[in-house]
């Protein structure tokens, strides 16, 4: 491994070819690497909560009708994102906006594409309680958590709670996304010293981005984000031209965020920081979203509009595009002039801001009773294969309802018991399995089941 000195800030860019011309310049700040996560005084880590907050992350329960839960916008093996042009509804709907990934989430200090949450812990019921997304009500999700032994004593230990808090949830949740961190990628090796970490297109592409292609003007500092709002000049999304859903959706979005009588009837396109603001040179603009984990979370911009990192960097070769907001473009999107090789050195460049995939297995949903569920369970991360038919069922908004009496599933539990000696599965995937229908209250059986168990084991 070839190292080189660690460069002061201005060394670093004189020796990465920036022209620097000017205060201006001097005071964009550089490519850095990442440092330790910032924990809230008011949420600290520990590893019993962060537990807590993995679980709760991957169960449906923290939602409207507990299909929907954190993950389901959020796959692990789709980048800890969603890899279509805009997110997953809640069932009945389409989202409007893509999903953006929890992966380095716990550095920001704006989320959504609008800034409109400043933590994690309030991005989470902010998610979880939109109408188009989770479409929960607090009352409602803290219920079912109550109903589980096994979260009341999980609470209990982790916040001293009497029954589990829904306040509390989302310190949980926050707690578990602030270890989906990636700091060892090539760019951080290389800014380290490590001169190896990047080939040669790479350090090309790095030139290139610190000069004649500009991007360092807002994808700056450690998170590769300067965290302001431009309006890129990036076209609607296509997706409201065909999708009469995806029509309603928006439509939707627009009445509830106060928008003026004429503009519900004219706009079609997304105002998005002007729905925060109301001010008319707020239209178009969205946060500069971080560089970091980028290789994993195609589509890319608000509304998925590019499929590929190559894609994004021709429009901005392009000099952006327009939208129904162009008065508000940034006048920093400009053509650039590169050649189809310079293009290519840039998105290796880009690339660099990645590492290997973070992957995590999916936990174990909690059941009703603490005598859980008896049936073989296959340790199913990103996979499993319940959470993918909810979401299935949920995006065409044609799961039954959660109202519809449970068929008895205790005959077929015993059956699999006596068949198979103490291996487990999900309750969900056992319903899938023998066509009951109804999975809309989680990882339990009814309890008309849990009686039925009794009764078979007594005799």
């Amino acid at each position: 491994m070839k190292l080189r000195p660690h460069l002061p800030a201005l060394g670093l860019l004189a020796a990465l070819g920036i022209a620097a011309g000017g205060a201006a310049a001097q005071q964009t700040p550089p490519l850095a690497p990442l440092g330790p996560v910032p924990i809230p005084a008011d949420n600290p880590q520990t590893d019993e909560k962060v537990e807590l907050g993995k679980m709760l992350f991957f169960d449906p329960r923290l939602g409207g009708d507990a299909s929907t839960a954190c993950v389901t916008c959020h796959e692990p093996n789709q980048g800890w994102a969603f890899s279509d042009d805009v997110s997953r509804g809640y069932p009945g709907t389409v989202h409007w906006r893509n999903s953006q990934t929890i992966v380095n989430a716990a550095y920001l200090g704006k989320l959504f594409w609008a800034g409109a949450a400043k933590s994690l812990e309030a991005q989470a019921p902010s998610a979880a309680k939109g109408a188009v997304a989770g479409n929960g009500e607090n009352d409602m999700m803290e219920a079912r958590l109550a109903f589980i032994p096994e979260y009341r004593k999980r609470f209990n230990e982790v916040f001293g709670d009497e029954w589990p808090k829904i306040m509390h949830a989302w310190k949980a949740i926050a707690a578990f996304e602030r270890t989906m961190v990636q700091t060892d990628t090539p760019l951080d090796r290389y800014l380290k010293g490590d001169e190896s970490a990047l080939n040669d297109a790479q350090k090309r592409g790095m030139a290139l981005f610190n000069g004649k292609a500009g991007c360092i003007q807002c994808h700056n500092g450690a998170l590769a984000t300067d965290q302001k709002y431009y309006n890129l000049g990036v076209p609607p999304a296509v997706r409201w031209e065909e999708d009469g859903l995806a029509q309603v959706t928006f439509r939707y979005e627009q009445y509830a965020k106060g928008v003026t009588e004429e503009m519900y009837r004219s706009v079609k396109d997304d105002a998005g920081l002007y729905y925060r603001t109301k001010e008319k040179a707020d239209m178009g603009k969205f946060r500069t979203p971080s560089l970091r984990y980028t290789l994993y979370t195609a589509p890319y911009m608000h509304n998925g509009a590019f499929w590929d990192l190559r894609e994004v960097v021709e429009f901005y070769n392009a000099g952006g595009g327009t939208n129904e907001f162009a008065e508000n473009k940034t006048e920093l999107i400009k053509p650039l002039g590169l050649s189809d090789d310079e293009i290519d050195d840039l998105v290796a460049f880009v690339e660099a801001f990645s590492g290997p995939a973070l992957r995590s297995k999916s936990r174990r949903r909690p059941c009703l009773t603490m005598r859980r569920c008896l049936l073989p369970r296959t340790e199913g991360g990103e996979d499993d294969n319940s959470q993918r038919e909810l979401s299935k069922r949920s995006r065409g908004g044609r799961r039954r309802s959660a109202r519809r009496k449970v068929p008895d599933v205790a005959p077929l539990v015993s059956a699999h018991i006596r068949r198979h000696h103490g291996d487990r599965v999900g309750c969900d995937e056992l319903r899938h399995r023998h066509g009951a229908k109804d999975a809309g209250h989680g990882c339990h059986l009814s309890a008309q089941a849990d009686r039925a168990l009794e009764r078979s084991e007594a005799r």
